[in-house]
This record gives C-alpha cells, structure tokens and sequence, in this order.
C-alpha cells in the first residue's frame, strides 16, 4: 500500500510509522554515539547502558524488577524479539494461542516455529475477549500465549479482568505468556497499560517485549528488547544469535538515555496522539464511516459498510485511486476474514495538515 501510495500520490495512512522525528536529544545522542565509536557489534546482550537503562524503566514505571545482565535481551525490534521468542519456546505440534486482527509477524513466527496458531477473535467495535471463545482455544497442547497490548490495529488496551482470565488459563494450562507491548506509553483518555508480568504468579512464565521505535518514534532505528526470567531470556538468546546477531549499535545508547530523561516527551507525545485520533476519527465519520474509538497506539478502525461497502480488501486497492488516500484492510489481520469483511484500519501517527488532507480528500472526493 505505501508503494501504491507512492505511485499515485495518495495521502499514506496505511504504514505505520510517524513523520516526524523524536526527541532532538535522542537523536543527538546517536550522533555522539557514532563520534564515539559505537560503531561495532555491540555485546550479545546489548550494551549494558541500555540494559540497564531498560531495568530503570521497568522499575519506574511499573514495580517490576529485571536484572539487566541476565533478565533483559536487546533486540532488532521488537519484530526480532517475538521471532526470538516463538523459536525458542515452541517446537513442532505445539500450539500459540493468539488474538485476531493480530500483526502480521505472528502468524509468519508461529509457521516458522511449525506449531500451530489458535485465534481468539476480538469483534468490532470494542473488541472486548470472548471468554468462551478464549477458553476452547486453549488445549493440552498450548505452549504459548501471545499477547499484543496496547493493541495493533485495534487500538484495544486490555482490561485487568480480560488479563487475568489470561493469566488463569495460561496457568492452568501450564503455558508461556509472551507480551507485545510497544504501545505501553501511547493510551488515550485515562486508559492505563497494565503490564501481563505485574500480575500475581504471572513473572516467572512471561517474556516481556516492548521498542523505542514507537516510544521516541524512531522507527527506522529497529530498538526492541525482551526481558524475563533468566533462563528465558537465555533461550531467547540462543535463537537470536542466529538471526541478526546483533545490530543497533549506535542507537543503544542514544535509546538509554530516551528511556531515563525522557518521560515528559513521552507524556506530550500521547497526548497529541490522542488530539490526532479525534481528528481523523471525526473525518471519518463525516465521510461516511462507522469509527471504534481506540484507547492506544497509532491506529483507528472504521467500518465502511454504511459506505456501501462489502470488501474492504477491493476498497483499500481503489481507495488510493479514488479518493488519493491509503489504508489497510483489516482482514488481512485475521484467519477469519468474514469477521472482518468491511473494516479499514487508518493510521493516525501523521502531520496535522496530512491528516486534514486526507479528511479533506475523503469527504469532497
């Protein structure tokens, strides 16, 4: 889609990714790093700056404490992390139990993996977790959770009650949890991140993964960790050094010193996030679209069913082409396509007069 975006000059709201830059002290930082000679394969780890910058955060923020020499592992993104972990802790017949519209990665890690994907379908428009639904995707053969929250591309943060029915299940059916969080910090209107590991009896089987990419929008720096109990992340280890090895170097201690000084940028970030979401959310209902009103990260759901609308597949190919805007069609999230036949997702992470541009597109076109 962003290609096609390209092509045509559509206004690109498909991607996910900011276009603007982080904050300027972040960036100055990785200019230094790379004066300074930051420039060699950092340790397997990561360098232990970021680890341990990576431990503060962790402790800060939410009571949680990680040993940063054995208990965190930085990663090629958090895409790197969740490879790292489903390789590591699943092998062939065992099964993942995931929620659907899930990010594209996991369905390609669990067939690396060769276990089996089970999904739990979060329905428009609050996508609130079917207990029974998640309860018959667990079996005997459950190896893994894996959790997204907040949630790409609903925009869903899951409730305590939603993550300890999780936890419940996980424990009874003796499974890891894996947890992608990299929206932890980008909820809207009061909604807080409740991390999986905080929860009673939950640290010891949970990987905990989460990016700069998102926090400090530096997508392209490719920033991720994990952390966890020791032996896990030992295990995530093993796998990653046959993936990327390592990577980063200059960006590690750039993003250590984001997660220490830069809680404030953090707090006006979302909080302008939140200001973009209403603005294209109200477009697009003045175009025409039903909207779900998401509690976090860069994305929205619109409906476009009351547009006529019948598959939002076909829609997001001529959309580009009609009205000059670029989307994703949220089946291609899912194993159930029908459940997800006429949704859009839209990303919101853009400047305000991109954003207005496209309302102004898809309402006049």
């Amino acid at each position: 889609m962003s290609a096609l975006a390209a092509e045509v000059g559509a206004v690109n709201l498909g991607q996910g990714f900011p276009d603007t830059d982080g904050p300027p002290e972040v960036l100055a930082a990785a200019r230094e790093a790379i004066a300074g000679g930051y420039n060699q394969y950092p340790p397997a780890l990561g360098y232990p700056v970021l680890r341990e910058a990576i431990g503060r955060h962790q402790e800060r923020y939410y009571g949680l404490t990680v040993d940063p020499q054995t208990q965190v592992l930085v990663t090629v993104g958090a895409t790197e992390a969740i490879a790292s972990a489903v390789l590591a802790l699943c092998e062939p017949g065992d099964e993942v139990v995931t929620f659907e519209p899930y990010y594209d990665s996991y369905a390609a890690c669990i067939a690396l993996a060769r276990a089996t994907r089970r999904t739990v379908a979060l329905r428009f428009p609050d996508f609130a977790v079917d207990e029974d639904a998640l309860r018959a995707a667990f079996s005997e053969r459950t190896r893994l959770v894996l959790l997204n929250t907040p949630h790409n591309p609903t925009g869903k943060v899951f409730t305590r009650d939603e993550l300890i029915l999780i936890a419940q299940l996980a424990a009874e059916y003796g499974a890891y949890v894996v947890t992608d969080e990299v929206y932890e910090h980008l909820t809207f209107d009061g909604a807080q991140h409740l991390p999986f590991a905080t929860l009673p009896g939950t640290a010891e089987r949970t990987i905990t993964i989460s990016s700069a990419g998102k926090t400090f929008s530096t997508t392209g720096w490719k920033v991720g960790w994990l952390s966890g109990p020791a032996e896990l992340v030992s295990a995530c280890r093993t796998v990653k050094q046959f993936l990327t090895y390592v990577g980063s170097g200059p960006f590690q201690p750039a993003i250590a010193l984001g997660l220490d000084t830069q809680d404030d940028y953090v707090g006006r970030f979302a909080k302008d996030l939140g200001r973009k979401r209403d603005l294209l959310s109200t477009g697009l209902t003045a175009a025409g679209f039903e909207v779900a009103r998401p509690s976090g990260t860069y994305f929205v759901i619109a409906d476009a069913a009351p547009l006529g609308v019948t598959d939002a597949v076909d829609f997001c190919w001529q959309l580009p082409h009609t009205h000059g805007v670029a989307a994703i069609p949220v089946s291609v999230f899912c194993d159930d396509k029908a459940a997800a036949r006429t949704l859009v997702r839209f990303a919101f992470c853009k400047k305000d007069d991109v954003l207005q541009e496209a309302v102004r597109r898809l309402t006049h076109a």
